[in-house]
């Protein structure tokens, strides 16, 4: 799988002014902000973009999974120790 073109969140920022919209005035939402910022970082390669979307989407699930299952494991192992020194 290639590695995701993350940018620090300082850099993926849009600006909401309009300007990097042709001048428009309306403030935009957090998907198109997203959107647009993946589309600068593929060079304007909108299947680039949609493939760079999906594995930073997949990588970010993945570790939330794995955090989960770390804090399970561990409440787990609280709950086994607790039980072996006589708690309730």
């Amino acid at each position: 799988m290639p590695e995701p073109l993350r940018q620090p969140a300082a850099h993926r920022a849009i600006d909401r002014t309009g300007a990097a919209r042709g001048g428009d005035a309306e403030p935009s939402c957090p998907i198109e902000d997203i959107a647009q910022a993946y589309l600068v970082t593929a060079h304007g390669d909108a299947g680039l973009a949609l493939r760079c979307a999906i594995t930073d989407a997949l990588s970010d699930l993945m570790e939330a999974e794995r955090r989960a299952r770390e804090n399970s494991r561990l409440i787990s192992r609280g709950y086994v120790r607790n039980a072996a020194q006589g708690g309730t």
